[in-house]
């Protein structure tokens, strides 16, 4: 089934890319739909690999109403639902109406989510996968966690990457009604339990998708190695025995690794063109002050270019990212510091949000504390304004602002748990070490502590800050980018294939 060529055949399984290299096809850079850090994460990896000469494919949803969105005027819908069945193209559009009027990459539904996944897959096993001959297939998430299966009967092998731990548990019998051949590859899905015979299994207990992908993949990844670590010693009470169990015996056989994504490069003070003022590590001084001045009025905080500002750029989830933690302290915080002026700003939408509203309300701090939507051109103009950014999280498989804030000069104030643990070292100042503040103890007490760290380090002498954050600015633009992921993909598939990705 696999390919001839010298240089072994890659294809990506993604329900999400932010762009794709021109070169890839037909109008590739105009395919765009993004609901998170996957599409990040799948364009940079997809581009690496393109740019390295790697035979390399992608397979992904065909969203009409998104794409047709980034279309110039003058290109037709018929030339773009050809572009895929070019000889020469490595973009694979998975054809269904369920994903043709969609306006985002996932419904907010979660019975219609399902069906997107297992039309998309349908259209992956039955009609790509075949037409592609890959010799290593990439699956992400539980959307996919059906092809590993697929996979590892046919002998290709396969990469699974946990991006999030939600799962969904269907029946046989339905992802039959779906059009795929379920019976082919049942043997190889995880089943809590599982019976001797198909017929016996296909409507008495549910296939788990994630745990699937986990249980059938050759390769499995984590997109930070402490959250693989920490699901594996159980310190996650909401983590799933079976995806426990699983991943503990891909980590067990050395099948499982960890590697941390990256933000976006358009993340650069340097030359984001949503910054009301641009700066570099050498002037990110007087680009921060004036950035500052600008947000202030935007947001009608009270006008100080030394106020201290704290920003909050994370979904405001009630469970995950540790709303209470702040909104227990967050009077008692701006009071402790109001001789000082400091101001907190969120854009961020979720359910938390009125209970931020309503503090602000209460203790009529709006010139004080900005509670703002979600909108990307104001999240930018905050990471060039703060000085911290707040991620009191209580587990992170990953996250980005943590390494976005250090680009821009604003250093992170976060709980020590997965990727948040990879990526920031507590500050020490008399080392030249380290590039945020870190909490152990998940409580308003702790992130209260490292509040007063960050506000130690605010009140320094102008010259040693100044020199602190050039410093980190500098190391964080090297460290958090996308080449480093990529990289670490590119020597994974190399080590699943035992031979290089392009022959020279």
């Amino acid at each position: 089934m696999t390919n001839t060529k010298s240089n072994p055949r890659i294809l990506i399984v993604t329900p999400e890319v932010t762009y794709l290299p021109p070169g890839m096809g037909n109008i590739a850079n105009h395919l765009s739909a993004k609901a998170g850090g996957l599409a990040d994460v799948s364009a940079a990896l997809i581009s690496s690999l393109f740019d390295l000469g790697a035979d390399i494919h992608i397979a992904l949803p065909d969203y009409r109403t998104l794409f047709d969105a980034h279309l110039p005027a003058v290109v037709s819908r018929e030339t773009d639902t050809i572009f895929d069945k070019m000889p020469e193209s490595r973009i694979h559009l998975a054809e269904d109406r369920v994903f043709y009027y969609m306006h985002r990459v996932y419904s907010e539904y979660g019975d219609e989510n399902i069906k997107i996944a297992l039309a998309f897959q349908r259209e992956v096993i039955n009609h790509i996968i075949p037409r592609v001959r890959p010799d290593l297939i990439h699956c992400n998430d539980w959307m996919t966690g059906l092809i590993p299966a697929m996979a590892r009967k046919m002998g290709i092998p396969c990469l699974f990457t946990i991006h999030n731990i939600h799962t969904v548990k269907i029946f046989l019998s339905f992802i039959e009604d779906r059009g795929i051949d379920a019976a082919y590859f049942w043997e190889n899905l995880y089943y809590e339990r599982m019976t001797g015979e198909y017929e016996d299994t296909r409507e008495s207990t549910p296939v788990d998708l994630l745990t699937s992908g986990v249980f059938a993949a050759h390769y499995v990844n984590t997109v930070s190695p402490s959250f693989l670590n920490e699901i594996v010693e159980g310190r996650h009470f909401f983590i799933e025995n079976p995806l426990k169990n699983e991943l503990t015996n891909k980590v067990q056989a050395g099948c499982a690794a960890g590697i941390l994504n990256a933000p976006d490069p358009s993340f650069h003070p340097g030359n984001d063109s949503g910054l009301g003022f641009q700066y570099n590590p050498d002037t990110h001084s007087t680009g921060k002050r004036k950035n500052k001045e600008l947000l202030q009025k935007n947001l009608g905080l009270v006008p100080d270019n030394a106020a201290p500002i704290f920003f909050w750029p994370s979904r405001l989830d009630n469970i995950q990212k540790g709303c209470r933690l702040l909104a227990e302290i967050l009077y008692s915080v701006v009071s402790r510091y109001w001789a000082q002026t400091l101001q907190v700003v969120f854009v961020a939408n979720g359910e938390f949000q009125a209970s931020f509203k309503g503090i602000v309300d209460f203790h009529n701090l709006h010139n004080r504390i900005a509670v703002c939507n979600f909108n990307e051109p104001l999240a930018r103009n905050a990471y060039g304004a703060a000085d911290f950014v707040l991620m009191p999280s209580l587990f992170e498989p990953c996250g980005l602002p943590q390494m976005i804030g250090p680009i821009y000069g604003a250093l992170p104030v976060v709980h020590d748990t997965g990727g948040l643990h990879d990526a920031i070292v507590h500050l020490n100042v008399d080392q030249s070490t380290g590039n945020g503040f870190l909490f152990e103890t998940h409580d308003p007490g702790g992130l209260s502590w490292a509040i007063d760290q960050a506000m130690n380090f605010y009140n320094l002498q102008q010259s040693v800050k100044e020199k602190q954050i050039k410093r980190i600015m500098e190391e964080s633009r090297a460290s958090f980018n996308h080449d480093i992921t990529a990289q670490k993909y590119i020597d994974l598939y190399e080590r699943m294939l035992q031979r290089p990705l392009v022959t020279t």
